[in-house]
């Protein structure tokens, strides 16, 4: 039971650090008032979502009603609160890469299969800033393009959980995650799997109602994958007249776990948001509005965080006395040494001497602050502007980076974000030098290239 709690609380840590970075205040802000506004390309642009559609092709290919319908449907995308909802990864809780999503479907009669309407992750090896892209899968035009995984997934898929990304059905995430139901979401009657492991065992028999449902069957045999490898063949009773049960399935399924219609990602788990109100980690004010509202009504919007202080300790001990650093025309300086004392120290500096204490302090913030780790989350998570807004509320605006790893951090992210600008041109590939490099790769590139494997089921719920 030890275990069990420590883990649970680590992967609370990790949701948490998660619900800090991943989606800052103000791409929230932007990205609503750009949607409130009509302009959907917009808000995406401020959520870090490219979009690969164009309606005008879409209307030509596929007829005009089936573009209105996905109109519809993009200017109802809330693509910030469809970031706050993706899934990740451990160790850092980053997007799961190499993925694709279904939105929404799109049935043609006399065709073949559906149009999706879907979002793709990019690769580990290029996923600089945490972007996402939108587009259009059709069936019967399987163009795979660039992406390692162009197909959509059958685990991953929100068309069955629209109030995941659909602004105007965001209120259903109260009934659909379990946060008004008299039992906990992971009420596990049947006994099926180890307490503290975050499944959401009590939505379970509901959630396959919707997806054979979906499936065109009120009653039948899904799968569930519960993560680390383990994987539940379930039946479900009750058909359409009565309460959906559940029991495990008896005889195994024909055609093997890969024939059976498996229970989404999304309804497997209990919400983070939830297990982190719950556990009074995280108040209704530091969630997205939208999800706050439906978790707790009558909650209070989302207010603009400010970034972080950059260094507290403002106050410098310097020789017997204590003496103070601040912004000085844009630029961290020493207020209390005159700049002939400034000069004639940093020039000992220079030749070995001990640093004046204030200059130290200047020095350490350049190149290694407390700041430091705030700056690379935000980095990683793709908040560039939020990570700038941190250095240059300590450094100042007109600073200069000394060598150290703050300027480490930020031309690592810089070269990152090349990379990706590559592979959406199409310009490199794992293993693959960018074109025009005569086959060299640089150390940028081998810095991207060389990135530790992330394992293939380190999600975290």
């Amino acid at each position: 039971m030890l275990t069990q709690t420590a883990y649970g609380s680590s992967r609370l840590s990790l949701w948490l650090r998660v619900r800090e970075f991943a989606v800052p205040p103000s791409v929230i802000e932007t990205a609503t008032a750009r949607r409130g506004a009509g302009d959907w390309a917009g808000a995406c642009a401020a959520a870090g979502v490219d979009a690969d559609l164009d309606l005008r092709t879409v209307a030509r290919l596929h007829g005009r009603e089936l573009a209105a319908r996905i109109r519809a449907d993009l200017r109802r995308l809330a693509p910030d609160l469809l970031r706050w909802h993706l899934p990740r990864i451990a160790p850092d809780g980053l997007l799961r890469p190499g993925l694709t999503l279904t939105l929404a479907r799109y049935d043609r009669p006399g065709r073949a299969g559906p149009v999706h309407l879907v979002v793709r992750t990019p690769p580990a090896w290029a996923d600089a800033g945490q972007r996402i892209g939108l587009a259009l899968w059709d069936t019967d035009r399987a163009n795979t393009g660039r992406h390692p995984h162009p197909r959509p997934h059958r685990r991953y898929r929100l068309d069955l959980h629209r109030h995941l990304w659909d602004a105007d059905l965001a209120g259903e995430l109260r009934v659909r995650s379990g946060a008004g139901d008299p039992a906990p979401p992971d009420h596990d009657p049947l006994g099926l799997l180890p307490p503290g492991g975050g499944h959401a065992v009590g939505r379970w028999a509901a959630e396959a109602r919707i997806l054979l449902d979906a499936e065109g069957r009120s009653t039948g045999t899904f799968a569930v994958r519960c993560g680390d490898g383990r994987r539940l063949a379930l039946e479900l009773t009750g058909g359409h007249g009565g309460e959906p049960g559940l029991r495990v399935a008896t005889a195994p399924p024909a055609g093997g776990f890969a024939a059976l219609p498996v229970l989404p990602d999304a309804a497997t788990w209990v919400l983070p948001d939830l297990r982190l109100l719950r556990a009074g980690l995280l108040a209704p004010e530091r969630m997205h509005p939208l999800v706050a509202a439906a978790l707790v009504p009558g909650a209070v919007s989302r207010p603009a965080r400010a970034p972080d202080p950059a260094d507290d300790a403002r106050l410098v001990e310097c020789r017997g006395a204590t003496h103070r650093i601040g912004l000085v025309d844009g630029v961290l300086a020493p207020l209390d040494h005159g700049p002939g004392e400034v000069r004639r120290e940093e020039l000992l500096m220079a030749l070995g001497g001990p640093p004046l204490p204030c200059l130290g302090a200047i020095d350490r913030a350049h190149r290694a602050p407390n700041c430091l780790t705030g700056v690379r989350e935000r980095l990683a998570h793709g908040d560039t502007a939020g990570a700038l807004a941190v250095v240059e509320g300590l450094l100042g605006p007109g600073a200069r980076l000394r060598d150290g790893a703050l300027r480490d951090a930020l031309e690592a992210a810089a070269e990152r974000r090349i990379t990706y600008g590559l592979y959406r041109a199409g310009l490199i590939g794992p293993g693959r030098a960018p074109l025009g490099t005569g086959g060299r790769i640089g150390p940028e590139h081998r810095r991207t290239r060389d990135r530790r494997r992330r394992p293939r089921d380190a999600t975290f719920h």
